[in-house]
């Protein structure tokens, strides 16, 4: 993990002074929490999810204790103040993160018994503000009537035991169901609110003076190492960002203000240089609206700016490719800059496709709107300017589901960085997808100091590659040739045979199941 130190003078500083690249959890995880050991004063937070329960991994935060509920104990007891948002979500759409994050809340409520009413531990469970209005909510009643079924289904099959516990959990649940006198739910005839938005978000703050950040939450499910040896629901390839200067007093007003403005409360903080955000408030008085209004879009706009002037090569890592203004800027500049190659890294198939029985609607409609991003780009690119890669494991897979990819067990991508040239790279929070550009809560570093993003791009491409792959992998003048042939060979080649992790996207997989869903718009998925 090498750092990338602004060696520039005062008077042309960045926005980031030191920068360090963390791939996957093996790194981050240790990172964060020396991090957090080193605090001297405050540590403020906002996470999609955060687990106490979590082992720690660094030597140094092993000495006192095994998870991060010691951790957390051990900095409060040192003084240290700490302030960690959660996010909520929709219980009835997504009723297991929901359950997550009030799970967060007993663990907080067993800590404050721990380190005592003189400990400085602010925290709270973040319901999205903006919710859908009341004529798209009927028309998704009979969606949120199936989701509710499935819930009740899923409650019968547990134990007494298990149902009380699930009741616990699910406060969200506690306005639109009754609960029978073996606590099993019955949903009378009720129209929940539906709450499109959530804060999708993952960074800390130090001290106000150092800022840990990207696409990575914090639990045992997430953890994962760079040789990805594991079965490929396990897997989790992630990338995450620390750095000092400017943008970690950005970082920390964002945190400060981000509440009150989705609220509508008051406005979001000032734009500031490096720093970047997708903000949405709650609409007042909009029955017909099923999104929030989009108050700030600085992710999707720097995208489109730093697309509009890319000259050699664009690499974007994502989880998701839907965002469908995105794939037509890329297009329009393939037209532009004939010499403009792309690389994009995708996983083989959504984490709900690829590891549940269950493939529900709202997945299929994303495979939908990926496809339609990938034919506008296909057609603009040809695919001799164009690659579009997976990763797998290099060991073989029985598995004819979407679990695998040419014989081998996926690599689930969850990344988000995109690289342009060496002029500029984004890492942040956001998937490419129009949920992260407009309407989840999100965050992420603008770097644009040459030296820095040569750096992100070398540790983020090198990761997928070969030990002995050259710098003329990692070049944007010659990596897409190389990692082309690279993938060809790899993707005819059995997979204990191959080269690295990639192997060529299959997009047939993707349209055996996406599903079109006329009138529901695309930034839902």
């Amino acid at each position: 993990m090498q750092l990338v130190t602004n060696t520039a003078t005062q008077g042309d500083a960045g926005a980031i002074d030191d920068l360090q690249v963390l791939i996957t959890a093996q790194e981050a995880y240790p990172a964060f929490e020396e991090a957090v050991l080193d605090a001297k004063k405050t540590i403020t937070a906002s996470f999609r999810i955060f687990d106490l329960m979590t082992t720690l991994r660094s030597p140094r935060a092993r000495q006192i204790g095994a998870t991060w509920f010691d951790l957390f104990r051990h900095v409060l007891n040192r003084g240290v103040a700490i302030r960690l948002v959660v996010a909520d979500f929709d219980a009835v759409a997504a009723v297991d993160l929901h359950r997550m994050a009030w799970r967060t809340q007993r663990q907080i409520e067993a800590l404050r018994e721990v380190v005592g009413p003189a400990a400085n531990l602010s925290f709270s469970i973040a319901l999205h503000a903006a919710t859908c209005g009341v004529v798209p909510g009927l028309t998704l009643y009979p969606l949120v009537r199936s989701k509710l079924r499935e819930i009740a289904t899923k409650v019968a099959q547990m134990t007494r035991a298990e149902r009380a516990e699930f009741r616990s959990e699910a406060p969200g649940l506690r306005n639109i169901c009754d609960w029978d006198e073996d606590d099993l739910p019955r949903f009378p005839v009720r129209f929940p609110r539906v709450t499109p938005a959530t804060h999708h978000q993952k960074l800390a703050v130090f001290d106000g003076k150092k800022v840990y950040i990207g696409g990575l939450d914090l639990n045992e499910r997430r953890f994962d190492t760079k040789k990805h040896a594991q079965p490929a629901h396990q897997t989790w390839h992630d990338v995450q960002l620390m750095a000092t200067g400017p943008v970690a007093a950005a970082a920390q007003a964002h945190l400060d203000t981000f509440l009150d403005s989705v609220s509508g409360k008051a406005p979001p903080a000032p734009a500031s240089k490096g720093f970047l955000r997708t903000l949405a408030r709650r609409r007042w008085n909009a029955p017909l609206h099923l999104s929030p209004h989009t108050e700030v879009s600085e992710i999707e706009q720097t995208h489109l700016h730093a697309i509009a002037r890319s000259r050699q090569l664009i690499y974007l890592e994502t989880q998701f490719l839907r965002h469908l203004p995105l794939a037509r800027a890329l297009a329009r500049r393939a037209g532009e800059v004939p010499a403009l190659r792309l690389i994009v890294v995708l996983p083989a198939a959504p984490e709900d496709l690829a590891f549940s029985d269950h493939q529900g609607l709202d997945g299929r409609f994303g495979e939908d709107q990926q496809l339609r991003c990938i034919t506008c780009l296909q057609e603009a690119f040809g695919p001799e300017r164009m690659l579009i890669a997976s990763p797998v494991q290099p060991r073989k897979s029985d598995s004819k589901d979407r679990d695998a990819l040419a014989d081998a067990p996926l690599v689930y991508v969850h990344s988000k960085v995109s690289v342009f040239d060496d002029a500029a790279a984004i890492v942040s929070s956001a998937n490419l997808n129009g949920r992260s550009m407009r309407w989840d809560t999100e965050a992420g570093l603008h770097i644009t100091r040459q030296d820095q993003v040569v750096h992100v791009r070398e540790r983020v491409m090198s990761s997928w590659l070969p030990a002995d792959a050259g710098s003329e992998y990692l070049d944007c003048t010659s990596a897409f040739a190389h990692w082309a042939d690279l993938v060809r060979t790899n993707t005819r080649l059995p997979p204990q045979d191959r080269r690295g992790f990639l192997v060529r996207y299959d997009s047939d997989a993707a349209r055996e199941s996406a599903t079109s869903v006329p009138g529901v718009p695309a930034e839902i998925v």
